[in-house]
């Protein structure tokens, strides 16, 4: 007796407004970006000449190494209000390192430390002052915020305290003291491509890896969606909280040595401002400030969306006071677009279970 292949037709759920609308604010950041380089190109005859590109790539990548950092904070729920400081500490502590050395008095000497040790004693020094937020959040129970907040105005006291508010320059080291070669982070290129747009891409690269094919970045949107139920599943939600403000603190390091390197010197009031920049390019990218929800690339377009505006509102004259101002809108903008997704995600979760029934 044969059997005869019956296909049971399945409902097909048909396009609707609401995903079209969902559609549309999912994208919002490339839609931005391409709006943002057809009006200022239309504006400014120079906004897309290969000069004017090379430097708003290059501002982006500051951004988006900046943003890169802030979405792992952010996707626990959390906020990193410290990482311009940093910047500024960071560039300080590397720029005293090259010029004044760490002087030993009870042996009498000054040492000096290679370029590359310089690297990475300031990279050590942004992820310990990450761990130091995060263990304040975690081990004391202070609010995110107040917490970075307080750090911020730590960091930046310090870095003023370095050389008391003065600049570091020329920091090109010396041969005989073997610490030449700083400037070479910044100014130096691979394949006709400046290196901090190698870094920001070998860190999104890192970064987009990490959090969507590794347990910790999974962990890591665990706690954004529902701190108390991954904490009830065995995640060390304490352990993953301070990891991503160490991953923040890194971020801001890097950006130090970078801005430190292009300018070859160090000025304590280096990255003030940053952390808007980076919040404004996290939420843009999509990901929620409530955690849980968002990606790398994202955050890397955002990026690029706010070093577009800075660059283009810069070409076209408008004043630093304006841009302050635009850019303030923008993050309100990019909140108020949030929470509307947000809600409009509850009413498609909604109708698809309505059309279920």
């Amino acid at each position: 007796m044969s059997q005869a292949n019956v296909t049971i037709p399945t409902k097909q759920r048909r396009l609707t407004r609401l995903d079209v609308i969902q559609l549309l604010l999912k994208g919002r950041a490339f839609i931005a970006l391409i709006v943002l380089i057809i009006v200022f190109a239309l504006l400014n005859p120079n906004f897309l000449t290969s000069a004017n590109v090379v430097i708003m790539a290059k501002h982006a990548a500051i951004n988006a190494l900046l943003g890169i950092g802030m979405t792992f904070v952010i996707l626990t729920g959390g906020i990193d209000l410290s990482v311009g400081s940093i910047v500024g500490l960071t560039a300080m502590i590397a720029g005293g390192l090259i010029n004044e050395g760490i002087i030993l008095p009870m042996f009498g000497v000054i040492v000096y430390f290679h370029v590359w040790a310089i690297i990475l004693i300031t990279l050590l020094l942004g992820t310990l002052i990450g761990a130091v937020s995060g263990l304040v959040i975690t081990r004391f129970k202070v609010a995110p915020f107040i917490a970075t907040l307080g750090m911020l105005y730590a960091a930046r006291g310090l870095a003023l305290l370095r050389s008391n508010g003065n600049t570091f320059p020329n920091l090109v080291g010396r041969p005989e003291l073997g610490n030449t070669g700083f400037p070479i982070l910044g100014a130096g290129e691979f394949l006709s491509v400046n290196y901090s747009i190698w870094i920001m891409i070998l860190f999104a690269l890192v970064a987009a890896f990490v959090a969507a094919k590794t347990p910790f970045g999974r962990q890591v949107f665990a706690i954004g969606g529902n701190e108390r139920a991954a904490e009830l599943s065995g995640v060390r939600v304490n352990r993953i909280k301070t990891i991503v403000y160490m991953i923040s603190g890194f971020c801001s390091a890097m950006v130090g040595l970078i801005i430190a390197s292009q300018l070859v010197a160090a000025h304590p009031a280096t990255g003030t401002f940053f952390e808007l920049n980076a919040i404004a390019a996290v939420v843009l990218g999509g990901t929620s400030l409530s955690g849980g929800r968002g990606s790398i690339g994202g955050t890397i377009i955002g990026a690029f969306v706010i070093g577009v505006l800075g660059d283009g509102l810069i070409g076209l004259g408008v004043s630093s006071f304006w841009q302050q101002v635009i850019k303030g809108a923008v993050i309100i903008l990019a909140v108020i677009i949030d929470q509307a997704q947000v809600r409009l995600q509850e009413r498609v979760v909604l109708q698809q279970q309505y059309e279920l029934v």
